[in-house]
């Protein structure tokens, strides 16, 4: 069977993995999107950026202006240390029933794409305890 390589179709890119370890993988993606054009690059980039901060909102009247889930009081540090500390989703879900599922998964994207932010916040309220 033939090896596969990268494909760039319409300015997106695909990686077909075949028998690649996750250095290649990487070095394959950084030249798929070396090739692509700049507006093709920065759509790229733009939407990954999007995708972090998707549901998620700073307010400065809100929590100090730290990031929130969109439409409540609760701050993604919150969640992040609470998981930190042992809770699953399920106790999360349960201790804060507005929150569903997709509010979770926006605060991990947002604190793993943020995590100097969020650790710096955490810091913060546990010196004030």
């Amino acid at each position: 069977m033939p090896e596969k390589s990268p494909l760039i179709l319409s300015g997106f890119f695909y990686v077909i993995i075949c028998r690649m370890n996750s250095v290649d993988v990487l070095k394959q993606t950084e030249i798929a999107i070396a090739g692509l054009s700049d507006r093709d690059r920065k759509t790229l980039l733009k939407k990954f950026s999007r995708d972090s901060n998707e549901g998620i909102e700073k307010n400065d009247g809100v929590m100090g202006g730290v990031a929130c889930i969109n439409r409540t009081r609760i701050p993604v540090w919150l969640l992040y240390r609470a998981r930190q500390l042992g809770l699953s989703e399920g106790d999360l879900l349960k201790s804060y029933p507005g929150l569903t599922a997709e509010d979770l998964v926006n605060a991990w994207n947002y604190a793993e794409s943020h995590i100097d932010e969020i650790e710096s916040q955490i810091q913060a309220n546990e010196r004030e305890d």
